[in-house]
């Protein structure tokens, strides 16, 4: 037997799967944080962005754009709450990094 789909059932079905795809993305990506192995400061990346765990402890002679008050968790690239202590980050995927931490991609957090 075969079965025949119209082309209206097709679509609205994509667009149906579609939509859920944005939101099972979001949920995954927040269980899976707390599993990601912590940034290594040894990591190449690491190193060419200037990667620290505490953000204290930045050189700020050697890094003119680092402002005290920055840190991980006030990035747009950290993936967590700024409650979090350690989440994931757009620049170092699959690692997590430390709240405290700062990178020289650090930027401005929408709304902090």
């Amino acid at each position: 037997m075969q079965t025949k789909f119209s082309r209206r059932t097709i679509v609205k079905g994509g667009l149906t799967v579609g939509a859920f795809v944005p939101a099972f993305a979001f949920f995954a990506g927040n269980a899976n944080a707390a599993g990601l192995p912590p940034l290594d400061v040894g990591d190449p990346t690491a190193k060419a962005l200037g990667f620290l765990t505490d953000a204290t402890k930045v050189d700020a002679a050697s890094n003119p754009t680092f402002k005290a008050g920055q840190k991980c968790a006030t990035c747009a690239q950290y993936q967590g709450k700024a409650s979090d202590a350690t989440a994931g980050c757009n620049i170092f995927a699959g690692h997590s990094v430390p709240a405290a931490g700062w990178c020289k991609v650090w930027a401005q957090k929408p709304g902090a």
